[in-house]
């Protein structure tokens, strides 16, 4: 694919003023996560695309999901709506295999979040920790997910005052 959208951008910018763009790929199946080394080798940046990821992962549809999982969260068989918070123990490793693999194949590889967990505070804090450079939502979200973008850097940068003496 990588082949194909560099030859038709360099027959598009041979006539056109050149823009820049960037070639990466969403993350949203299991054997993707477990490839990043692969995907990273040709790819500039990953999305996580977390609700799909979670799908898949944990065999769930959202369209059906909504019926039952108020009563898994109720009676504790989940902590909390994997499709409102991530999923850390299953899909959150994930993100981390993903993150460790497509990093070590590219150092600079850009990594960032697309969906629902992208403004969900809990979320947001192990995307931060799992070493995401964004998160992205809906433009009316924007708001809420900055917030809790900043309370997860107060809060990393408390955990490092704390267990090192510096900040």
């Amino acid at each position: 694919m990588r082949g194909i959208v560099d030859k038709v951008a360099n027959e598009v910018f041979a006539s056109r003023p050149r823009v820049p763009f960037a070639f990466g790929t969403m993350i949203e199946l299991p054997r993707a996560a477990v490839r990043a080394n692969e995907l990273a080798e040709v790819a500039e940046f990953f999305s996580f695309g977390t609700n799909d990821l979670t799908q898949c992962t944990m065999g769930l549809s959202r369209d059906d999901a909504g019926k039952f999982l108020p009563a898994y969260v109720e009676s504790g068989i989940l902590a909390k709506d994997p499709f409102v918070t991530i999923d850390v123990d299953g899909v959150g490793e994930l993100v981390k295999l993903a993150v460790e693999r497509g990093r070590a194949t590219k150092k600079n590889l850009k990594l960032g979040v697309c969906g629902e967990h992208g403004v969900d505070p809990d979320s947001i804090r192990f995307f931060r920790e799992a070493r995401l450079d964004y998160v992205s939502c809906s433009p009316f979200r924007v708001t809420i997910a900055r917030l809790a973008s900043a309370q997860a850097e107060v809060h990393a940068r408390k955990g490092r005052t704390s267990s090192s003496g510096t900040a």
